[in-house]
């Protein structure tokens, strides 16, 4: 009796061993496609379920987002927000009827999106009227929310938890400078990220240097224990709560 149980002991301590660590998850978004078929093309090949982020007010976006809703890529809107120019963009002094058209104009261009993430943006994110109006307008289309981060002001991500809008927030930028080496810097920050927090959700350009970077490191990432996910998976991992980085116990801190 006494061997038995030693025996199931050590049978329930190896199990214990071989159980799989926490996961560490991590998504990947590629901005500002849709302006060049040969980027457009070298993103869409890269491996797993990288996001195509697609501008609207570009020559190949209503093309390019058939060819990755085709492909099985999941397709957002990349938003022109203030101080982006162009006729889609949003800028503080639009009233919401202008901003309703714009944005309908913009979907319209731009077909299969699961959602949208701001292009640039520091302004008009920090205005709180129309970034709620914009998670009200979201959450009745069905459409999730990526709050891209390009300023510390930035009320959409608090506006969108406060709407019970599915979103994400941008942990980290990819390649604010455009060398293999800070890229790489990057997304070694983004798995060291990931590992802490349980997720990390990282934003890139179509660069050649950023793309060289990915199609090396997507394959390896496995290797270090991290788990390539897109933003559906993602958003329903972070459960519309906020990452320490972007306020406490899981609110935003700019409400």
């Amino acid at each position: 009796m006494r061997s038995l149980l030693c025996l199931l002991v050590c049978l329930l301590a190896g199990v214990a061993q071989a159980a799989p660590a926490n996961k560490a998850y991590l998504s990947i978004v590629i901005d500002d496609l849709g302006q060049n078929t040969e980027r457009d093309s070298r993103t869409l090949a890269l491996p797993g379920p990288v996001t195509m982020a697609i501008m609207p007010d570009t020559p190949h976006a209503t093309d390019f987002a058939r060819q990755a809703h085709k492909a099985g890529r999941t397709v957002i809107l990349h938003m022109p927000m203030d101080p982006a120019t162009g006729p889609y963009a949003w800028h503080p002094d639009l009233p919401l009827e202008e901003l309703a058209r714009r944005l309908d104009a913009a979907l319209a261009k731009v077909p299969y999106v699961a959602g949208i993430n701001n292009h640039m943006g520091s302004r008009m994110t920090a205005q709180r009227e129309p970034m709620a109006w914009l998670m009200g307008e979201l959450q009745r289309r069905h459409l999730f929310f990526v709050d891209s981060r390009t300023s510390a002001a930035t009320v959409a991500a608090a506006e969108a938890q406060a709407h019970d809008l599915a979103h994400v927030s941008r942990d980290v930028f990819l390649d604010d400078e455009r060398t293999p080496e800070a890229i790489s810097g990057q997304l070694h920050k983004a798995v060291e990220l990931a590992r802490r927090q349980g997720s990390a959700v990282v934003i890139g350009h179509p660069y050649p240097q950023t793309l060289q970077v990915l199609e090396q490191e997507i394959p390896r990432l496995k290797a270090q224990g991290i788990v390539l996910i897109g933003l559906r998976q993602m958003i329903a991992e972070r459960s519309n709560q906020a990452m320490p980085a972007h306020g406490r116990h899981g609110r935003y801190s700019n409400r």
